[in-house]
């Protein structure tokens, strides 16, 4: 299998580089879950030692990407429908209390949101799942950054790799969901704009709840 490598930053950590490279390979479902992971591939592929690779495995171990085996290796987990549930439910929480507080402010809608509501679904139009969950990822958290606590925008962007890799296998399952998502997004984004507090609660609650059709083939 070849994969294309794009050229690494020169601020950029081996380390970095390696967890990065096998992260977005993970998320894009190009190394699936199963594989087994061959360190001397990967170092190569990264253009690094493998000591850094293993240091990225460590990490990509700790946020639920692979599991470390004894004396077989490191193997892609598989996402579960318990992960996507949990990872939606700490969404909730977290971008229903930072819409909450927008509106209460009469803050409005950030200026981003429509530009990435847009970007959203051309990348959706093309299906290229991997750029939908990073802009709806940035898209999400426009809305947690523009109310500042900073604590809770650490909490959410602790979730960022999760997030994009549920969000990825979740368009994998059922793309026929694209459009559906695209009008939720615009309308959060007029709720904003009108500051409607009951509204945008109600919306962000749907937005954000497993779909039992996606839950049933996950597991």
């Amino acid at each position: 299998m070849s994969i294309t490598v794009s050229e690494p930053g020169s601020n950029q950590s081996a380390r970095e580089r390696a967890y990065e490279w096998v992260r977005d390979q993970i998320i894009r479902g190009t190394l699936p879950a199963g594989r087994f992971l061959d360190e001397a591939w990967i170092s190569e592929s990264v253009g690094t030692s493998r000591t850094p690779v293993r240091e990225a495995f460590h990490r990509l171990h700790s946020e639920r990407f692979i599991d470390l085996l004894p004396r077989r290796g490191a193997q892609v987990r598989s996402v579960t429908g318990r992960e996507l549930e949990e990872v939606y439910a700490a969404r909730r929480l977290i971008e229903g209390h930072a819409a909450r507080a927008l509106c209460a402010a009469g803050a409005g809608a950030p200026v981003t949101l429509p530009v990435l509501a847009s970007a959203i679904e051309e990348a959706g139009r093309e299906q290229d799942w991997f750029t939908v969950a990073q802009l709806d990822r940035e898209f999400h958290r426009a809305i947690v950054d523009a109310h500042r606590n900073s604590v809770l925008v650490e909490l959410y962007d602790a979730l960022r790799s999760r997030q994009q890799r549920v969000a990825v296998r979740a368009m994998q399952i059922r793309p026929q969901r694209a459009p559906e998502i695209d009008a939720q997004h615009r309308a959060i984004v007029a709720a904003l704009a009108d500051n409607d507090v009951d509204l945008v609660s109600t919306l962000l609650d749907e937005h954000l709840r497993p779909i039992p059709e996606i839950m049933a083939a996950l597991g």
